[in-house]
């Protein structure tokens, strides 16, 4: 079997080829020597929903791109009250270069696959790299830009507007392709109802009857409490309000 070489990909570490991260994450801004250089220092490893990833105000000594699962990220008050603040999904960045400590709780909302290399790894190919450094402030004005998008979903939204809002990033974060000419996807809610209700700012039951009823309006299906199946995107779009909550764009656009 005749094996074709590709000017681009010459040299990249295998398991790279296909990884997101290689492709839309932050090692899309290496080039095939100090990507090789920077897989030597990885390690893959999966984590069962549950497990922390990173503790809140813990001294950060690795950093890793999320290659599939959800995460969860969290806020904590000196009471032990608890927020959720975002979720991050493939190809996201996990953890904050420069910083000793962690701002932020991490966990495994999902089974979580990762590739993890150590801190002073990574620093060090910034100071290397300027385009490794200019691709991680995209990503940081992007969740900024997110943030600030679902603080309108918080603050201005319905319940059923929120609900929908919620399914809408899923979808398009986690979602299988169902049908690409209907614009449809199917996925596992990543989030127990109560952590839905947490993330929202309303109360389990509210989710529950909202989902229901989009389930009975036909915008959703869902199986066995957690799969969920939506036909025609464009019908949740439009349960959304007048913004459009999750990534309508490529994570790093330049």
């Amino acid at each position: 079997m005749t094996v074709r070489h590709d000017i681009h990909s010459s040299g990249i570490p295998a398991y790279c080829l296909s990884c997101q991260a290689r492709r839309r994450g932050l090692c899309s801004a290496l080039d095939p020597d100090r990507l090789s250089k920077l897989a030597k220092t990885s390690s893959r490893h999966s984590v069962e929903p549950g497990v922390e990833l990173i503790g809140d105000a813990e001294a950060l000594n690795s950093y890793s791109n999320v290659l599939s699962g959800v995460v969860k990220l969290t806020k904590s008050l000196s009471d032990g009250r608890q927020q959720i603040v975002g979720l991050q999904f493939a190809p996201d960045f996990l953890g904050q270069p420069f910083k000793a400590k962690s701002a932020i709780h991490a966990e495994a909302a999902t089974t979580v696959s990762l590739c993890s290399f150590p801190k002073a790894a990574i620093e060090q190919m910034m100071k290397q790299s300027p385009e490794l450094e200019h691709r991680l402030l995209r990503q940081t004005l992007n969740e900024l830009d997110e943030a600030r998008e679902w603080m309108v979903t918080l603050g201005c939204k319905t319940a059923p507007e929120k609900v929908a809002s919620f399914l809408l990033m899923i979808a398009r974060n986690i979602g299988s392709s169902v049908g690409p000419a209907a614009r449809s996807a199917c996925f596992d809610l990543p989030l127990t109802r109560a952590d839905i209700s947490d993330f929202l700012g309303i109360t389990n039951e509210t989710v529950s009857r909202q989902l229901t009823r989009l389930r009975m309006d036909g915008v959703i299906r869902i199986e066995n409490n957690r799969r969920v199946t939506v036909d025609n995107m464009s019908r949740l779009e439009q349960r959304c309000g007048g913004r459009r909550p999750g990534r309508n764009r490529p994570i790093y656009e330049t």
